[in-house]
């Protein structure tokens, strides 16, 4: 199931706010009554083309997003950096998140501004301590981010807060995807149609189980959370006007620009 967020058209008669709905492989949304992660799925009778919506982030982490850093290997070489024994983790405030075709916004702190294409893991349910077998329990689903870094406020900073905690520094979309199960799918991440990073989700130092077990541990986990599972090699500067594009097979394409830099 491919569970999308959208703004309606004025001619769809569903006045303004943002809906949910499932998306079917005609193209067709099944609207939905309320947010399915709280109120499950109940279907309307309406029906509205995916051309006549905007899509939005499928999901708003009421509470947070938690990224896992330096989870490929060749991702953590790149950085200079050794393969950690444990999962290194950090917290993007939910305000960074925007949805599929809006624009990432480029402060004015900063002068490198980079991609980093990401599986994302959204949550079901509350949950704490959740063993690794049981992981399949609290995912509701899996989409694709962008873990958007201001490389150069990282290197002063030591530490990732400001340098990805910007809003619209976390692109999410274009939907969520139940169906999804995580094998040997590439991340595959263009900037202007050319391709920067492309490798295996089996490439993962920690796989999903492991991450979940390991985040819950630490910290309860609440419904729309969102965990960002790491990126692969070949992350890279973004230029004003450029375009990224992540996909991962079964499940779509995220794309975003980039504006100019803020005066």
């Amino acid at each position: 199931m491919r569970l999308v967020r959208f703004s309606p058209s004025e001619s769809a008669g569903l006045g303004t706010d943002p809906h949910f709905g499932v998306l079917n492989d005609q193209n067709q949304i099944l609207v939905l009554k309320g947010d399915p992660l709280y109120s499950g799925i109940v279907p309307t009778e309406t029906k509205v083309a995916l051309a006549d919506v905007r899509l939005l982030a499928p999901v708003i982490p009421r509470s947070k997003v938690v990224c896992v850093g330096k989870n490929y290997a060749d991702h953590a070489a790149e950085m200079n950096s050794e393969v950690p024994k444990e999962p290194i983790i950090f917290i993007k405030p939910n305000t960074t998140v925007i949805g599929p075709n809006d624009t990432i916004q480029w402060p004015k702190m900063s002068s490198e501004v980079s991609y980093e294409g990401e599986l994302a893991i959204v949550i079901s349910r509350i949950c704490k301590e959740v063993p690794r077998e049981k992981v399949g329990d609290v995912i509701y689903g899996y989409t694709i981010a962008n873990d958007v870094t201001a490389r150069d406020l990282q290197k002063v900073d030591g530490q990732w807060s400001r340098a990805k905690g910007f809003d619209t520094f976390c692109p999410l979309g274009p939907w969520i995807e139940t169906d999804f199960t995580p094998a040997d799918q590439k991340i595959v991440t263009t900037l202007n149609g050319v391709v920067k990073q492309s490798e295996p989700i089996t490439s993962m130092i920690f796989k999903i189980p492991e991450i979940i077990e390991f985040v819950s541990s630490v910290m309860t986990l609440l419904p729309g959370d969102v965990i960002l599972t790491g990126t692969p090699a070949g992350i890279g500067p973004m230029a004003a006007g450029d375009e990224v594009i992540i996909t991962i097979d079964g499940i779509g394409s995220l794309s975003n620009k980039i504006s100019p830099r803020a005066n």
